[in-house]
């Protein structure tokens, strides 16, 4: 495959930043290629597409670090190892949603109506639900939904993980067009504003409303996507322990240990997240 020959794990891990034109560059071929053959089904079908170009250096990744949890005893060292997987998973990520934002803020808007259907009718629906919130009771009881939400997620992620080997990157891609949506809508109806206002758009405003539609979402969302990240790669080291390895084995053990270790960060990462966004987030924005 011509896309799978730009890089590998070890190349990745060693400059993760790469990651964000590699996303950049599935993403736009996905869009291309949807647009060109399935235009009707185009919202779905490009997700798809990034998914099938992203699945040869995940796969190749968690493989990558199921070795080192072979080799390695040290728990601190192999969370530390760990965390260069995590890295290019996060890179590939960013690039795709920033790829995604930007797709929608230039396209015609009869192409996004068609390209973003599926994804603008979610983000919709989940921003429907979120309503103001006077006193700390209202806090909690939406602290209490956004973790539970986003623990679904990550549970999700670890079962495809597990079940599928790679089967996480379907619903981490999902979230990484919604969250491109997300931001491309803010940005597009900020810059439709400044425009009617002042009959153009500076430099210096389109820069500001970049910046702040990105971080609108970003400051918790990039906690809650790691937390994903975390849950798919402890899923997807299990499932491929237990293709290569007896259960009952001393290496078998070991990398249920390490992957009860990413379980139990990614829920951390959570709980962070959820506060970030009840009380982090609206102070700000």
């Amino acid at each position: 495959m011509v896309l799978e020959s730009l890089t590998n794990p070890l190349k990745a891990e060693k400059r993760p930043a790469q990651m964000i034109l590699l996303g950049a560059l599935y993403t736009s071929v996905a869009f291309l290629l949807s647009l060109w053959i399935f235009l009707e089904y185009s919202s779905l079908i490009a997700v798809f597409f990034i998914v099938f170009a992203c699945v040869p250096i995940v796969y190749n990744t968690i493989r990558l670090e199921e070795k080192k949890d072979e080799r390695e005893t040290n728990e601190i060292v192999l969370l530390k190892e760990h965390s260069k997987a995590l890295m290019v998973f996060m890179f590939l990520f960013l690039g795709i949603t920033i790829t995604v934002a930007i797709w929608y803020i230039f396209l015609p808007t009869e192409t996004v109506s068609v390209l973003f259907s599926t994804q603008t009718d979610t983000f919709h629906s989940i921003n429907g639900n979120v309503v103001g919130m006077a006193t700390f009771q209202d806090q909690m009881g939406q602290f209490s939904k956004i973790f539970l939400n986003n623990f679904k997620v990550m549970l999700f992620c670890l079962l495809f993980s597990f079940i599928y080997g790679i089967g996480a990157i379907f619903i981490l891609t999902w979230n990484a067009t919604v969250i491109g949506v997300a931001i491309g809508m803010t940005i597009r109806k900020a810059l439709a504003g400044v425009a009617a206002s002042s009959g153009l758009v500076k430099v210096a405003a389109y820069f500001q409303i970049f910046t702040y539609g990105f971080l609108r979402y970003a400051i918790h969302g990039v906690f809650e996507i790691l937390a994903y990240f975390v849950a798919g790669l402890a899923g997807g080291i299990i499932s491929i322990a237990i293709i290569r390895h007896n259960f009952g084995t001393n290496k078998f053990e070991r990398i249920l240990w390490d992957a009860t270790d990413l379980i139990l960060a990614s829920l951390v990462i959570l709980v962070l997240a959820g506060v970030l966004e009840v009380w982090v987030t609206p102070l700000i924005f």
